[in-house]
């Protein structure tokens, strides 16, 4: 099973920047996506049927903003839109898929960047999704968990660490909810096969050589619950897709291993 994770900024200018003919190249069999700000009325979805993909979308109630979706050509055995929490769905903010044992869960982490009182709200969202999991662990064992994190955990995941250290998506109180959150039983993917520094997998728009330097972070991830690292095939990350300010992540996984 190979997967995908990619927060395209807005996936009407990502298709306008070519998107579905990179879909067309067949990258994954799921490709889940954060930050859609879009409905799927917004979308030419015929595009996507032609090429075998089934689309579910759980968009944010405010038009253009926030919001995710999966594609699969692989048939889920359950789709579940958001995760109780009322801020987070009013933001359209996780979707889920069953594929026979293993939870497939796409999620949109806030941003604090704006603010106090985003930032106040991030802190929450995190308390909130890490209880969350907790619970579906006891019955479902195998999950993935991707999406846009919005969190650089360590310094080899941010081109800067020292300058900052004061940034949201760096602070300290993140980068502990992250350590916390891998020590509670969860692998992150890229790290288990790539230990190297300088991989990233966004980078600011306020500047275009931001990018060409690659000036980036790593705030991207697919993360496994313990019982699953055994079926673990492979991971990366294409710098050289360009649709986005972040670029896709990737993963191939075993899903027919007992």
């Amino acid at each position: 099973m190979r997967i995908i994770s990619y927060n395209v900024n807005g996936i009407r200018a990502a298709i306008k920047k070519g998107f579905i003919d990179w879909l067309k190249t067949n990258p994954a069999d799921i490709i889940c996506l954060q930050e859609t700000k879009a409905n799927e009325g917004d979308v030419d979805v015929r595009e996507l049927e032609k090429l075998g993909f089934e689309h579910h979308w759980f968009s944010a109630t405010k038009k253009g903003y926030s919001g995710v979706a999966i594609f699969s050509k692989i048939k889920p055995t359950s789709i579940k839109k958001g995760n109780g929490f009322h801020t987070s769905d009013f933001e359209g903010r996780v979707i889920e898929m069953q594929f026979d044992d293993i939870k497939l869960i796409n999620a949109y982490f806030p941003s604090g960047t704006s603010g106090e009182e985003r930032q106040a709200y991030k802190y929450q969202w995190l308390d909130e999704i890490y209880d969350y999991l907790e619970k579906i662990k006891k019955t479902n064992p195998k999950i993935i968990l991707c999406g846009d994190y919005n969190i650089a955990h360590e310094e080899i995941d941010i081109h800067d660490p020292k300058g900052n250290k004061n940034s949201s998506g760096f602070l300290p109180k993140e980068r502990a909810w992250m350590t916390t959150f891998l020590q509670s039983g969860w692998v992150d993917v890229f790290r288990h096969f790539h230990p190297e520094p300088h991989r990233y997998s966004w980078w600011s728009q306020r500047f275009p050589s931001v990018r060409l330097n690659n000036k980036g972070w790593r705030i991207d991830y697919f993360t496994v619950t313990e019982p699953l690292k055994k079926q673990l095939v492979d991971a990366d990350i294409f710098p050289e897709i360009k649709h986005s300010d972040h670029c896709p992540i990737y993963l191939e996984i075993n899903n027919k291993q007992a």
